[in-house]
């Protein structure tokens, strides 16, 4: 059984109504719609995003490979979420070894990760590396009240201000913010940010 840490989301243990459950949910299945080739989850729990690629866009990936620090994670996942087109493996993101371990990405996801990172510009510049020239990155993370300020979650080091989240992405060639509120997601320009709590980026190496 793998541990339930609060933010952890683990579908087999939680009502379909559950909140937290559909935001992330929705994000994979939005990202659906982008991925294609081989695809990196980076940062990939309990496994359940990297299986909602591999499933419902098995016919335009060639392998989904999810990556988390957690050991006890990367066993669930190879247990629950086994695919032919998925691998889940051990690591670190903020490793400098890891680009030269994994290769290159047409495509890299990562969701609700980078609030929890102290390492920042090292998980960023890991990104970078994998990601092929051409390629696309699709990032999300809660806003709140800016780098290096408390934010009353246990486990998030901080959350960015929207203005912080945007200049994540300078170094990419083209990048579409989103935002989203529960399981709705929608461009940012239509709206103003600050009215919702999480941001997604879709970015163009």
């Amino acid at each position: 059984m793998l541990k339930d840490t609060g933010e952890r989301v683990i579908p087999e243990n939680m009502k379909i109504t559950n909140g937290l459950l559909m935001e992330h949910v929705a994000r994979y299945h939005f990202a659906a719609e982008y991925v294609s080739g081989r695809v990196l989850d980076f940062a990939s729990g309990s496994g359940y995003g990297a299986h909602i690629i591999a499933k419902s866009c098995k016919h335009k990936v060639s392998e989904v490979v999810g990556v988390d620090r957690d050991k006890d994670a990367v066993t669930y996942a190879r247990g629950t979420y086994y695919h032919p087109l998925t691998t889940f493996l051990e690591g670190d993101v903020t490793d400098p070894a890891l680009p030269g371990e994994l290769g290159k990405f047409d495509f890299i996801l990562s969701f609700e990760t980078i609030e929890h990172i102290a390492e920042e510009e090292m998980f960023l510049s890991n990104i970078y590396q994998m990601l092929k020239p051409g390629g696309t990155l699709i990032l999300s993370t809660p806003f709140g009240e800016g780098r290096g300020k408390p934010c009353g979650q246990t486990f998030h080091v901080h959350q960015l201000k929207v203005e912080e989240f945007h200049e994540l992405f300078d170094s990419y060639k083209e990048t579409e913010f989103f935002v989203q509120k529960g399981v709705l997601i929608q461009p940012a320009s239509v709206t103003e940010e600050r009215d919702y709590p999480l941001g997604i980026a879709v970015c163009r190496k």
